[in-house]
């Protein structure tokens, strides 16, 4: 290898663009949550129907997901702070507006509005920190910075939605990306330098509309197999999506301006990273929405309380990333990434022995452990991915692993939830009282909530042993899911850290050029 000038090391101003940069990243990926908690309120205020509410919380990060990679590669071509800039005014005028929606449909607009937004914030704020640290050392601080705000934004949103919605009103969960956006608008043109891809040529616009068409069709079908179970719609959907999807990569391959360059899949680092962040992002996922329903409905906890027992799992998620940025300077960075999916692995198999009167601490012991693991892994898989591309697609490398991030979260969210869904489902027909009308056995036997709504209407001996056998039966679902996450993170353990083996911390040193 030839010898070649030490990077330029980054000032005061970089780091303080670092700062700035973190705060969208951070409320990116808080508006995918901050509506759980506000939930009853605004079916109160607004009285959405059920299919309207289910718009109002998924057309957020439906329209990010599909939105990524055409958003990254604009910002490639048009420059990553000017993108990011019209991005700030489209989320914060969206933020407002949702805020102040008098009815159902004109939030699903504010929120779709908010999407679009979003989308130009996450890769951005990642693309735009490649560009402004040129030193590997600095390079890997920063990006763990940046992963750590956007990893601790969806627990994060749960609890400052809670805390908003209990001591004013459901609108106040948008308002709080007010004074972030303007504050962004302000600093910005100040500390954060415009970059963007010097040879780029045209904008791939039917390329776009495939790579949205794709993503979109994709997670929408594997959210409605979450909810209803398997479906000909949502399969067809998925089917459809992978189709278009396959059309979208051959395009790729042979188009004069590609969204992406796909010959960055061809090196190991970049897809092994890629998909190391998927396995974590997926497990998480799934993992988090049977934690959150076991410690309101079988735990008994209020929503706010709740959310305040994931802070252990934000601070050890943060130790972990902490720990990979130092580790990495002795151990091979394949090592660290797959010791964090082996974390999670742990995590999982311990929560495979949760039981219904168990602790909450006994939960929350196995969901900080997938934290820890999580902070391992993330910080970098997508550190790897943002060294290994060259700096010129930095926007377009960013909003890949944002996409994968996104379809990671569907796809735990509708793998792990159907296998609870079915065993709980499993249960409940064999371990229900006998003698309840049928309507009512069919509600309590089709979700844990279900069966707490219809306790509430029956005499306290029958009450009480459909609670039993509900309680029973989700968390014997929570250990089946649990032994599935657990089995799918140890492969992906031994299979990333074999992908990686040979790279070396000089690989994430000195990237790639086009």
């Amino acid at each position: 290898m030839s010898e070649t000038t030490s990077p330029t090391r980054a000032g005061r101003r970089e780091w303080l663009g670092l700062a700035v940069l973190t705060l969208p990243a951070l409320l990116a990926s808080m508006d995918l949550s901050v509506l759980f908690m506000a939930a009853p309120w605004l079916s109160a205020d607004l009285r959405p129907s059920g299919s309207q509410l289910l718009w109002t919380m998924d057309i957020y990060g439906f329209l990010m997901a599909g939105l990524l990679i055409s958003m990254g590669t604009l910002g490639d071509r048009i420059g990553r702070r000017r993108l990011l800039i019209a991005g700030a005014l489209a989320f914060g005028a969206a933020s407002v507006m949702a805020a102040y929606s008098t009815s159902a449909e004109m939030l699903i607009l504010a929120r779709a509005l908010l999407g679009i937004g979003g989308a130009t914030l996450a890769p951005s704020t990642l693309a735009l920190i490649r560009s402004m640290f040129h030193d590997a050392g600095q390079r890997r601080a920063a990006v763990g910075v940046w992963t750590a705000s956007f990893s601790a934004g969806f627990p994060l949103g749960a609890i400052i939605g809670g805390l908003l919605v209990e001591r004013f009103w459901w609108g106040s969960v948008f308002l709080i990306n007010i004074p972030v956006m303007v504050l962004l608008l302000v600093l910005a043109p100040v500390v954060v330098p415009e970059s963007r891809n010097p040879h780029a040529r045209g904008f791939d616009l039917p390329g776009a509309g495939l790579s949205i068409a794709a993503v979109l069709a994709v997670i929408w079908g594997l959210k409605k197999l979450a909810e209803n179970g398997w479906q000909v719609t949502a399969l067809a959907a998925v089917v459809a999506g992978l189709v278009i999807g396959y059309v979208f990569v051959r395009r790729q391959r042979v188009g004069t301006d590609p969204l992406i360059d796909v010959r960055l899949f061809r090196r190991s680092a970049f897809s092994a990273s890629i998909g190391a962040n998927l396995a974590i992002v997926l497990a998480s996922a799934g993992l988090g929405m049977l934690v959150v329903q076991h410690m309101q409905l079988v735990l008994g906890y209020r929503p706010f309380t709740a959310a305040l027992w994931m802070l252990p799992m934000v601070g050890v998620m943060m130790a972990g990333i902490t720990l990979s940025t130092l580790l990495v300077r002795w151990i091979r960075p394949g090592v660290i990434v797959g010791a964090g999916l082996a974390f999670g692995a742990v995590g999982f198999g311990l929560l495979s022995r949760l039981a219904a009167d168990d602790s909450i601490a006994f939960l929350m012991t196995g969901y900080s452990i997938l934290g820890l693991g999580m902070g391992l892994a993330m910080a970098l898989a997508v550190n790897l991915v943002v060294a290994t591309a060259p700096p010129e697609n930095a926007g377009a490398a960013a909003a890949i692993s944002e996409t994968g991030s996104e379809f990671g979260g569907a796809l735990g969210i509708a793998l792990l939830g159907s296998v609870a869904t079915a065993v709980y489902q499993s249960d409940m027909r064999t371990a229900l009282p006998p003698g309840l009308p049928p309507d009512t056995a069919d509600a309590a036997s089709a979700t844990l909530g279900g069966a707490v709504a219809v306790a509430e209407r029956l005499p306290d001996v029958l009450s009480d042993d459909v609670l039993i056998s509900a309680f029973d039966g989700f968390t014997r679902s929570v250990n089946v899911a649990a032994v599935v996450g657990a089995s799918l993170l140890a492969v992906a353990a031994v299979v990333v850290t074999i992908a990686l083996w040979s790279v070396r911390i000089e690989d994430m040193d000195q990237p790639p050029h086009a």
